[in-house]
């Protein structure tokens, strides 16, 4: 079986990936990792161990070490704050240890992560885009809010799962959520909550290769509930964006339909995305995809994606304490 090595797997996004994974069969061997010796996916696969936190100055000492201990064909990172540095390092990594890493450059991973770059980005891109200003930039502030009006959203610069952002209605409320000498931004409203889409794209050999569109209910800044549809100006927009942006493989845009008619898009992730397992169950499982394309050379092609909602549910698992134990002796 083909080794793949995942890290994160304590994360939403770096369980997303094992459960697509384990969608795909028993053609890959996953090797799963993250600091915490309980994150549930460490136990789902037969082979995990330890790494520190990505700002740790142990941290990418101990990645080479699992790289050159596993050898995978591939590895497939599990949460943002790590892909800075395997996108600093893919190329010597992949020579190093002889694989794949499905990491994009840093630019592109900047422009997602920096939600004020992200806006300036799409304007300069001629796509459509919420109109933002730096918080602490008073006069702009004044000038989103003169051309736009409220309700306005107020969020941290750099963030994710909606924490720390405010939906205001006034200017008494934009005020009272202004945290001074925090990096926040403020943002046009996009548009109502049932006009919210999640969407992925694998961008491979200069262009969008497949893409999958979901309406999206949200809780506690999650996707629950997500209900695939025929949206072809959604996909429209989402593969203009894609061809803009030219990540390395996968890509997640999160956006609203404005009452102007135009869609505004909120969010980037260079990367795969919370709803990737709930995109897999719908015939769209872009993990094996990409690493068809990657290890295989097969091409990737558009899927027929399944007439369907997905619901999000917890669920639970017992691990035991000598398997708990056998993951700390690995750190």
């Amino acid at each position: 079986m083909t080794k793949i090595l995942v890290t994160g797997a304590g994360a939403v996004l770096g369980q997303g990936i094992l459960k697509s994974l384990a969608q795909a069969g028993d053609r890959y061997s996953v090797h799963s990792f993250d600091p915490n010796p309980l994150s549930v996916g460490l136990h789902w696969t037969n082979h995990a161990g330890l790494l520190p936190m990505a700002n740790d100055e142990s941290y990418a000492t101990r990645v080479e070490q699992a790289l050159d201990q596993v050898r995978p064909a591939a590895v497939l990172v599990g949460t943002d704050v790590e892909l800075g540095i395997f996108a600093e390092r893919r190329d010597e990594w992949e020579t190093r240890y002889n694989t794949h890493i499905l990491v994009s450059s840093p630019d592109v991973i900047e422009i997602a992560d920096d939600k004020f770059r992200t806006g300036a980005w799409l304007r300069n891109e001629g796509l459509p885009y919420p109109v933002t200003a730096l918080a602490d930039d008073r006069d702009g502030v004044e000038r989103l809010v003169e051309s736009c009006g409220f309700p306005l959203i107020l969020k941290p610069r750099r963030g994710a799962r909606s924490v720390g952002v405010h939906l205001v209605h006034d200017r008494a409320g934009l005020e009272a959520a202004i945290a001074p000498g925090t990096d926040q931004i403020v943002q046009q409203y996009a548009g109502p909550e049932e006009e919210e889409y999640t969407a992925g794209v694998l961008y491979f050999d200069g262009a969008v290769k497949a893409q999958i569109v979901l309406r999206r209910d949200l809780r506690d800044g999650n996707t629950y509930r997500a209900y695939s549809g025929d949206f072809p100006d959604c996909e429209d927009y989402v593969r203009r964006v894609g061809e803009a942006l030219k990540p390395y493989g996968p890509a997640n845009f999160q956006f609203r339909r404005h009452a102007s008619g135009e869609f505004k898009l909120f969010e980037i992730n260079a990367r795969f995305s919370g709803t990737t397992p709930m995109r897999a169950l719908l015939g769209f499982n872009e993990v094996d995809m990409a690493l068809c394309h990657l290890l295989d050379g097969q091409p990737v092609e558009q899927p027929e994606v399944a007439d369907g909602i997905v619901l999000r549910y917890l669920e639970e698992q017992l691990v035991t304490n000598d398997a708990v134990e056998r993951l700390r002796a690995t750190g």
